[in-house]
């Protein structure tokens, strides 16, 4: 669950993941009838564009791009030395200039994640090099660096307008990425460091190709219904449906049968998790947990057996070996720079100090954590052997297996709580959950957001348009798209918020717009989409960071919305917004039964309140494993050594989570793509840093009473205006003590998740 954006001097960034897009803000100087791409006078003409467009616009784009920036450091230097020019001159300039490039880039991008192809990923594979090259002339002119320094040199050094606050770190941001981008390099070290650059970008992009084929590939058909047995039906309907689907051909159309089957279980989020949850065949959960638990690695099945087909028998979609040569680049890339290691190197640019700071705040957690997850643990196990039969007793098993402790965590929980999910799904539309965040927002935020659904094109059926007004004066100030339910034949897993088109005074653009990707379960059948409350909590979770963009007055395009943001203070918003599932009144907005209308049952919410806590310390260690593993693979891990990253995850959760240790087959690593193909490497602990400011931040409201709306209705406004308006203007940890009057302490973390 995650945010994607970037600033001028980033750019190459874009090249190294499909997810990864730029800041995209200007009206494009040039138009071409026969190229969608090349059209930027608004939204992006998805109903029209299609794989071939995307070589040609590149490549008139980056001529056009490189001809205009050799004007630029023409005349940033006369005659040797350094002319003297202003801020005007220069990143406003380079905003205008880059956009068209990021606008079609950003597009192909976004499109390469939400409809992915073979002719799109080839094009997209083919023209990446060129423009992770492109940008790091930009990251590396020494011209502009030099005028950059002479430029803040002149800006005031603690301005108090907001304008020359951006300005000032705009320009403070763009020095420290080109510093980290390679500007102070020179011979074989600068051409050694961009081959690094381009190779690490096709990389990513292979390892993220890997994740998706492998998560597509895997189908666990049962004809057995027996297997099935106490399944809900939404998710029989669901499995139901998708062996239909992969069974229909042109000639002939299969109709599901969600009570007969066959069905057809895949490793998408929704199915994956449903199958962990409430299948009670054990071996079908195996099958399904080590499909999950090795896509994309040397240990993935490639037996073209009857029940299941993934087609990788020659390991083609391996991702170890490209693991081990990240890790190597990125290391190499970050001793060219001068640091020690690629954590080093990563950490300079956000608001955590060092890797010690890091660790200290994750075994602070891990303090009150961990006797939590083992109690826990024992719970659920204790649950399992006594309702289990002969399967789960001592003698059978000598402790739970990972494809058994989401089973009976869930079913020890609708034991504790007397509430199963599929009891509160009814009452989870997934269009009335949108109209109560709506609600939410117009409440505390106090903007309104209206459905404008044939006022843009979109990529798919099911993708939604929104746009955003502000109540006082009913001026339109962002607009967005939303795409809701998961599609694993072209759309990759997980969910995140982009850039569309973003806030930037240089580029004359004033409304942003925002894609909000999510991957819930689809409407089957007759049934509209009804949710899980773990994807209401996500709808709300990108919803947050999506008001960030859109909500920001920043008016530079490099600082507006998520634009410049520290990246381990971009997920205060969005987990912030998650609080909001657990409010009485928000969640009494959407509640209602799909079918009678009736409100949820103040029994059902209570429980749902109850349970908010259950197995918290299981999930925190699961959190602080993965940070900490990223942490120690990009600081202390040598891939030349004798330990293999295997080797060091078994390490890593030895501390953080000896109660759940991996499998030997584990190759969790080989689809951790927040860390190998997204922005998050050395950087996935950002998840509790802002989670301990998301939590402190929601405090506020409970400060003042929950239940009293007009206090609520100000701290709401307080929230708006400083942390979803001031973008990457301002230091975050300004942001949120001009928020809270104080910095964040993790006190209310602790206590929100019942470990205080």
């Amino acid at each position: 669950l995650s945010a994607r954006g970037t600033g001028a001097f980033t750019h190459a960034q874009a090249g190294i993941s499909a997810a990864t897009t730029t800041q995209r803000s200007m009206t494009a100087t040039a138009t071409t009838v026969d190229n969608p791409l090349m059209d930027q006078r608004g939204l992006p003409k998805f109903s029209s564009i299609e794989p071939k467009h995307l070589t040609p616009a590149v490549d008139e784009l980056l001529q056009k791009l490189e001809t205009d920036f050799a004007a630029l450091e023409e005349s940033l230097v006369k005659d040797g030395d350094d002319v003297c020019v202003e801020y005007p001159q220069v990143l406003p300039a380079l905003e205008k200039m880059q956009e068209p490039l990021g606008y079609a880039w950003g597009v192909a991008g976004h499109l390469n994640g939400v409809k992915n192809g073979e002719e799109l990923r080839d094009a997209y594979e083919q023209a990446q090099p060129k423009v992770v090259k492109a940008f790091s002339k930009f990251s590396q002119s020494k011209p502009l660096y030099d005028a950059l320094e002479n430029i803040q040199k002149s800006l005031p050094e603690a301005p108090e307008d907001f304008v020359d606050q951006q300005k000032v770190r705009a320009v403070e941001k763009s020095l420290q990425q080109m510093k980290l981008g390679g500007v102070g390099l020179e011979g074989e070290a600068k051409e050694r460091f961009n081959e690094i650059k381009v190779r690490l970008s096709e990389l990513s992009l292979t390892f993220s190709n890997n994740v998706l084929d492998s998560t597509k590939a895997f189908g666990l058909i049962i004809d057995d219904a027996s297997k099935l047995e106490g399944v809900p039906d939404t998710y029989k309907g669901m499995w139901a449906q998708t062996y239909a689907q992969k069974a229909s051909t042109s000639e002939s159309t299969v109709e599901p049968n969600p009570e007969a089957g066959p069905w057809q279980i895949s490793l998408d989020g929704p199915s994956y998790l449903a199958a962990m949850q409430h299948v009670p065949d054990r071996a079908t959960r195996e099958a399904v947990y080590m499909g999950y638990l090795t896509r994309a690695s040397d240990q993935e099945n490639g037996d073209d057996d009857a029940n299941t087909n993934n087609g990788n028998a020659d390991n083609a979609r391996n991702n170890v070996p490209l693991i081990d040569e990240i890790l190597t680049l990125r290391a190499e890339a970050a001793a060219l720079l001068g640091f020690s290691n690629h954590a080093e190197r990563s950490l300079s640019a956000k608001m955590a100090p060092d890797v010690q700071a890091v660790r200290e705040l994750s075994d602070l957690i891990l303090e009150k954590a961990l006797p939590a997850a083992r109690k826990e643990l024992e719970a659920v196990t204790a649950y399992a052997r006594e309702n289990g039969g002969d399967e789960y007793s001592e003698a059978s098993i000598d402790k739970l297996q990972p494809w058994d402790v989401t089973f009976w965590s869930e079913r020890y929980k609708e034991a504790k709580f007397e509430l199963k999910e599929e009891e509160l799904r009814p009452y989870f539309q997934f269009e009335k959950v949108l109209d109560g965040l709506f609600g939410l927002v117009k409440r505390i935020f106090g903007i309104s957001i209206r459905a404008a659904d044939g006022q843009a094109e979109v990529w798919n059926d099911d993708v939604r348009f929104f746009t955003v007004h502000d109540d006082e004066t009913d001026e339109h100030i962002a607009s967005f798209y939303l795409d809701p339910y998961s599609r694993p034949a072209d759309k990759r897993g997980g969910a995140w918020m982009d850039v569309c088109i973003g806030r930037s005074e240089a580029c004359g653009r004033d409304v942003p717009v925002a894609y909000l990707t999510c991957n819930g379960s689809p409407p089957v059948g007759d049934t509209p989409s009804l949710m899980t409350f773990r994807e209401v909590e996500t709808l709300f979770h990108e919803a947050g960071h999506g008001f960030q963009h859109m909500l920001t007055r920043a008016s530079v395009g490099d600082v507006a919305g998520i634009n410049g943001v520290e990246w381990d203070a971009v997920e205060l918003p969005s987990q912030f917004m998650e609080n909001w599932c657990y409010d009485k009144p928000t969640v009494y907005g959407f509640a209602r039964h799909h079918e009678t209308g009736e409100p949820l049952p103040e029994e059902y919410f209570e429980k749902l309140c109850a349970q908010k806590t259950y197995n918290a310390g299981m999930m925190a260690c699961r959190q602080l494993t993965f940070g900490m593993l990223d942490m120690e693979l990009h600081s202390r891990y040598d891939p030349s050594g004798d330990e293999s990253v295997f080797d060091v995850q078994r390490r890593v959760a030895e501390k953080y989570s000896p109660h759940q240790l991996p499998l030997e087959q584990d190759r969790f690593l080989c689809a951790f793509s927040h860390i190998f193909a997204g922005g998050y490497s050395a950087g996935y602990y950002s998840y509790k840093w802002a989670e301990v400011m998301s939590a402190d931040a929601f405090g506020a409201f409970e400060d003042v009473g929950l239940d009293d709306d007009a206090e609520v209705r100000k701290v709401g406004r307080r929230f708006r205006d400083s942390v979803l308006s001031l973008g990457g203007g301002v230091h975050p940890s300004e942001v949120f003590r001009r928020f809270r009057g104080r910095d964040p302490t993790p006190d209310a973390l602790l206590r929100h998740s019942g470990l205080a």
